[in-house]
């Protein structure tokens, strides 16, 4: 089976909403897929969105089996330049354990990288982030602010794209520029 990592365009804006909302959907609750759909929604709209960044995985039939998105991001006002988060990342439930979300998320580093980005952010499970170089971010001093309910300090984690980046980025992590994440 032939699939194609593809950067965002027209014809999969909607069906890749589609797909982020039904995987957490499915995965947590729907409240949760309505919810991760809506800041997809709100990613795209604000200065943060990176469209060469919001990346697609499609197979033969040209249709999406995996999605991640990069979006810039920053910590109290510094690093927007420097700095990205990767959420959300999203692969078709038949077509987990193949390596889709690794492919993406790589080809994704690499892409950042040659853009000038020098770190990745991300929120999830350690055993899926790890082996992909994260390390707990609050390791480096990026800590969660107090808005942010994480089930362990280990799953907010930050990944180096240029070594030596996290010496100069730290402090404490705030979604409330997130209208979405305000209200979940």
């Amino acid at each position: 089976m032939s699939r194609t990592i593809l950067t965002m365009r027209e014809r999969y804006l909607l069906s890749s909403l589609d797909l982020v909302e039904r995987v957490f959907g499915e995965w947590d609750s729907p409240e949760e897929g309505k919810t991760v759909r809506r800041l997809v929604e709100e990613i795209r709209a604000k200065k943060y969105y990176l469209p060469e960044l919001e990346l697609l995985m499609v197979d033969e039939q040209d249709e999406i089996i995996g999605y991640a998105m990069f979006s810039r991001f920053h910590i109290e006002g510094r690093y927007e330049n420097e700095l990205l988060i990767l959420t959300p990342v999203a692969v078709r439930p038949d077509r987990q354990r193949q390596g889709i979300s690794r492919e993406l998320i790589e080809y994704g580093f690499d892409r950042a990288r040659k853009m000038g980005y020098k770190a990745v952010l991300v929120e999830g499970d350690p055993k899926n982030y790890n082996p992909r170089g994260f390390e707990t971010s609050a390791d480096h001093d990026i800590i969660a602010g107090p808005n942010i309910h994480l089930p362990h300090v280990s799953c907010l984690m930050v990944k180096e794209l240029v070594p030596g980046a996290l010496k100069d980025i730290h402090g404490v992590v705030d979604y409330s520029f997130y209208e979405t994440l305000r209200e979940a």
